[in-house]
């Protein structure tokens, strides 16, 4: 056992690695903003802090952001029809880098020597603190903490004529995982990086192109999916049409595997994949290697469920729905006592006492990250009546954080980065613990093994084998801007 570090059990911390954050971008259709506001209620789990949206009407860009969910900031028919146009950029957030203030809200704009320029980003440059250090010294003013707006200072200092040229210089200096949509005043723009570690599909409606995080964005609108943009890939849509380009080398791919454990949502379509198919997969796969002998699979809802599916499928054992989620709740207390601390765990799940009293059951969920849920849920299910609570877990051991654009606790606060499964299984109370292996949540993707000479997904949280360079944090300079963005 590694050294030993507290590790909290409030259950107002929420035990999940949190979504990155979620960006579609239309072109062409005379309703740009409403349909943006519409495929950022589908990709609202992508990030629930701030939403933003910029369009432009072929003279000027008009912009609203707020703090909030989509529908806090996009449900009346007055800030829709403020955003004119008929090409549109829009983001949700969920805080990587920078503070949580409006100031960090995406889209970002900027009006740059060849005109305006509107980017909304998913994922997180690792160069990002570096590059800014050195702009800054050259003369760069910054009014925000997010790496996204080091890409607009060097797009405006690039020496580039054209602003697809000049976007194209400015990725070159960057390290890290981006997919990125972006708005001229005769453009949309979308980039991905070229591991391709963060999602990006292209759809089209009618004569419209959209550029957007995933397809359940696609399907909210009525748009037809197209494809994934490729690794690498540079789209340019203007009124010829879509133009592709491939400026950067492109070494294998390497996409972030957690989207299709966790991220993504399950409707969604991701590299040629169902979600909620590979979901299902990964259950079955996790039931062949760590089967136990139980009265019944209960999901830790809603991201356990379709593993849960899977495992109940294979190992020949009802599914039940054990466990119930509120989802109506919201940061109820700022402050609670302890006695109402104590409860807080049921104000988002509440057990189904009628499945559960008197049976054995086995949890399934998608991920243990720092072990506070999971404690909780145990102790839920062990208090309506179950005579065994077993937990089995859609992943390997979350062990490393990671700095492609998911928010994930330090390695200190890391359960499995601090405990082995045995005490891991004793601090969250169950009667076992298990994970699926590395090897076999490969095979749930369709490969035969992991292979260890060349990784086909970035599984850098479960193995700390980072595909793309740590700048920042190598150098501590992460730090820094951590630091700059909590005092903003």
């Amino acid at each position: 056992m590694t050294e030993q570090h507290e590790i909290s059990t409030n259950p107002y911390d929420d035990d999940k690695l949190h979504e990155e954050c979620g960006v579609f971008g239309i072109y062409g259709h005379p309703e740009a903003a409403a349909l943006a506001a519409l495929g950022l209620h589908a990709l609202q789990h992508r990030g629930q802090e701030a939403a933003g949206i910029v369009s432009h009407d072929g003279r000027h860009f008009h912009s609203h952001k707020g703090m909030g969910k989509v529908g806090d900031n996009f449900s009346s028919e007055e800030v829709i029809k403020s955003l004119k146009g008929d090409a549109a950029v829009a983001h949700n957030r969920y805080a990587t880098t920078g503070g949580t203030v409006l100031r960090n809200v995406q889209p970002i704009f900027a009006d740059l020597a060849n005109g305006g320029l509107a980017v909304a980003h998913n994922g997180n440059l690792t160069n990002a603190s570096t590059l800014r250090r050195q702009l800054v010294a050259e003369g760069s003013i910054f009014q925000s903490t997010m790496d996204t707006e080091v890409i607009i200072h060097l797009v405006a200092n690039s020496k580039k004529i054209k602003v697809v040229d000049r976007m194209v210089d400015a990725m070159h200096k960057v390290t890290g995982a981006y997919s990125l949509v972006a708005v001229t005043s005769k453009k949309m723009i979308g980039m991905r990086d070229p591991f391709g570690v963060r999602p990006l599909v292209l759809g089209k409606l009618d004569k419209a192109y959209i550029l957007t995080s995933e397809t359940c964005a696609l399907d909210i609108i009525g748009a037809e999916f197209v494809r994934d943009i490729k690794p690498g890939e540079v789209v340019v849509i203007d009124e010829s049409g879509l133009t592709s380009l491939s400026p950067f080398e492109t070494p294998p791919a390497r996409f972030c595997i957690f989207e299709h454990i966790y991220f993504a949502r399950p409707d969604s379509v991701l590299e040629n994949r169902s979600v909620y198919d590979v979901r299902k997969d990964i259950g079955r796969q996790l039931a062949i290697e760590n089967p136990v002998d139980v009265d019944a699979v209960i999901p830790v809802p809603d991201s356990g469920t379709p593993a849960a599916i899977g495992y109940a499928e294979q190992a020949g054992i009802p599914f039940e729905l054990g466990i119930i989620r509120n989802h109506y709740v919201g940061r109820t207390f700022i402050e609670p006592t302890d006695q109402i601390r104590h409860l807080g765990v049921k104000l988002k799940h509440n057990a189904n006492r009628a499945m559960i009293e008197g049976k054995r059951v086995v949890l399934v969920d998608d991920s243990i990250v720092r072990g506070t849920t999971s404690t909780k849920i145990v102790q839920m299910v062990r208090e309506a009546g179950a005579t065994e609570v077993h937990m089995r877990i859609a992943s390997p051991p979350t062990t490393h954080s990671c700095f492609y654009g998911v928010d994930t606790p330090s390695r200190q606060k890391l359960l499995a980065a601090q405990y082995s499964i045995e005490e891991m299984c004793k601090f969250i109370g169950a009667d076992s613990l298990s994970f699926i292996s590395l090897d076999g949540l490969y095979v749930a993707m369709g490969e035969k093994n992991r292979n260890t000479d060349l990784p086909q997904y970035c599984d850098a949280c479960f193995t700390g084998d980072y595909p793309i360079g740590l700048v920042d944090h190598e150098s501590g300079s992460d730090q820094e801007l951590t630091l700059l963005s909590e005092g903003s």
